[in-house]
């Protein structure tokens, strides 16, 4: 819900959620990665989408398990010091901004 690609894009189910602070904040988050990512060239700074994942939060009605919802932060913790920065992605991969 970060992505302002995706939830303009009418093929994903993320063009029919309707929210303002939710989908807000979280885009804000993406701007604050790509900032702190220029600002701290030594470093990897990148964001990690879990997906729609069952947790409390939403009741457990997500489609995904917790393990499959840390699979792109496990793989962003495991990159390497010349890995990408500034990125975003989910447990399939890239994330349009």
């Amino acid at each position: 819900m970060g992505s302002i690609a995706v939830t303009s894009d009418p093929s994903r189910l993320e063009s029919r959620l309707v929210g303002l602070t939710y989908p807000s904040s979280k885009t804000a988050l993406n701007m604050i990665t790509t900032q702190y990512a220029k600002a701290l060239p030594g470093m990897r700074v990148n964001a990690a989408d879990p997906g729609y994942t069952a947790t409390d939060l939403n009741g457990h009605s997500g489609y995904q398990t917790v393990e499959e919802g840390t699979d792109a932060i496990v793989a962003l913790a495991q990159i390497p010091p010349d890995g990408p920065t500034g990125t975003f992605v989910d447990r399939n991969g890239h994330v349009p901004w």
